[in-house]
């Protein structure tokens, strides 16, 4: 059975350290123009059910400005969790504007970008115009710095966190929009070039021009690829029109939009004879060819017949359309029959615990930051999601196992404010726990040592063991 240890002893969330992040796998092969790709990027968008383009803040579906951080982030990690189970994706593209930043949905709206990371999703941050303009410019100069530097202040140590400096910029000229997005980079130069994503021209239709200029070499580039841009009903067809937008610059492009009929009941298995399936087959096939990600459109919206995803219980998602699924992740490089998860399994067996303090709160769980598999991670604290990375059992030789391999254990010696951290498990005493019935966890290399959760830290350390204190208390969790 899987388990959590929770807490609800919460100390500011600003006291977390920043969390390790997951190395991104290699891709599978390689591109055929460039030296990397970027098939890590298998996402899809989550976008507001009126559209990204909004007056107002930009609200994804399911979310609401009537409730705070805590909340949006429940709600956002169930979101997340349904795209990572039924979708097999590991990014998120969402949107944001000037009404959604520094604002007081801006403080709940950080829950669904920090859910997203702490699930070990990458983010990309894209601003849309508002709905009264929609000419494919920035709306206002000054809200619009305004609104990136409240964000990249938030998320530019956030390895996790892209940053896309404008949807669709159909109203500059090439030199315009290099000039627009290199003076986004030398105003936020501490932020790296590989986490910065140009729109290509127009309708993000075409990278060449920004591929080839000199201004924004490092960056990453986004393009925009749909079925109702023509009628063609081959694959070869709609190769010829993808080809040239790509140039030679399909290393560095994440599609950061594609998307055609999920709900309509199109077979996705037959390429030829149907726009829409042909469509997706030539997309899908050149992004395995040149190894660049495709990030859907949308992964869920709300009302929107392209949807990948519909909302069909509380926190609950299904898949639209399993034959377009199955396509899309074939253009992701996985195999179709494949299980496939980044994130090591939720090992089956006794459940180890939740934590229990005297504030009542019970969802809060010991976490490894960013689902790190390498030894020596510090475990911690943070919201319960039900992932492998909160699953701990505890084995009848006494030691807290997650993943399945790795032992939790001491970061150094057994002592007294010692972290505790994952590592390969090795049957020492030093990686023995006892359960008690006073709630408190013992080290059985030393008895009088505990496992504890400071007031004033969301690490996890070792103490003298006081069964009265609330940051021992632990609580079985099934």
């Amino acid at each position: 059975m899987r388990a959590a240890i929770r807490t609800g002893a919460l100390a500011a969330v600003g006291l977390l350290a920043a969390a390790a992040v997951v190395a991104a796998g290699p891709a599978v092969g390689a591109p055929s123009v460039g030296p990397a790709g970027t098939s890590e990027f298998r996402g899809v968008n989550w976008a507001d059910p009126r559209d990204n383009y909004a007056d107002d803040e930009v609200v994804p579906s399911g979310l609401s400005t009537e409730d705070g951080y805590r909340t949006t982030y429940a709600k956002a990690s169930d979101v997340v969790l349904e795209f990572r189970r039924e979708v097999r994706a590991n990014t998120v593209r969402l949107p944001i504007n000037p009404s959604s930043v520094g604002t007081q949905w801006w403080d709940s709206y950080q829950g669904a970008i920090d859910a997203a990371t702490r699930h070990g999703f990458k983010v990309i941050l894209s601003y849309w115009e508002g709905d009264d303009a929609k000419d494919g410019r920035v709306d206002d100069a000054a809200a619009f710095d305004a609104m990136w530097d409240t964000v990249v202040a938030e998320y530019g140590g956030d390895p996790m966190v892209y940053f896309e400096p404008m949807n669709e910029p159909f109203g500059y000229s090439l030199d315009a929009w290099v000039d627009l997005t290199a003076g986004w980079l030398d105003d936020h130069d501490d932020v790296p070039r590989g986490r910065v994503i140009i729109s290509g021209t127009g309708y993000n239709d075409d990278v060449t021009g920004v591929g080839a200029a000199e201004e924004l070499e490092g960056t990453l580039l986004s393009l925009h690829f749909y079925g109702f841009w023509a009628n063609h009903t081959t694959e070869e067809e709609w190769k010829a029109n993808l080809l040239p937008r790509l140039g030679e610059y399909g290393w560095r492009t994440v599609v950061s939009e594609a998307g055609s009929p999920m709900t309509t009941g199109l077979n996705y298995g037959n390429h030829e004879g149907d726009v829409s399936t042909s469509y997706l087959g030539a997309l899908t096939e050149v992004a395995r060819d040149q190894g660049f990600g495709i990030v859907y459109w949308p992964g869920l919206r709300t009302g929107d017949a392209y949807t990948l995803t519909e909302v069909v219980g509380d926190g609950d998602l299904e898949v639209t359309n399993a034959s377009g699924l199955a396509q899309i992740q074939w253009g992701w490089r996985l195999l179709k029959d494949e299980v496939l998860n980044d994130l090591p399994p939720a090992p089956p067996g006794a459940p180890l615990v939740s934590v229990h303090h005297s504030s009542g709160a019970d969802d809060i769980c010991v976490d490894v930051p960013g689902f790190s598999t390498a030894a020596g991670t510090a475990i911690g604290l943070w919201y319960c999601n039900g992932g492998g990375n909160q699953s701990f059992d505890w084995t009848a030789d006494r030691q807290l196992t997650v993943y399945g391999d790795m032992c939790v254990a001491p970061g150094g010696a057994l002592a007294v404010g010692s972290a505790l951290v994952i590592a390969d498990c090795s049957g020492a005493p030093e990686q023995q726990w006892e359960l008690n019935d006073d709630a408190t966890i013992n080290s059985v290399a030393d008895p009088t040592l505990c496992l504890a959760s400071p007031a004033d830290s969301w690490g996890l350390t070792l103490a003298l063991c006081d069964a009265g204190a609330t940051t021992q208390q632990w609580t079985r969790s099934v």
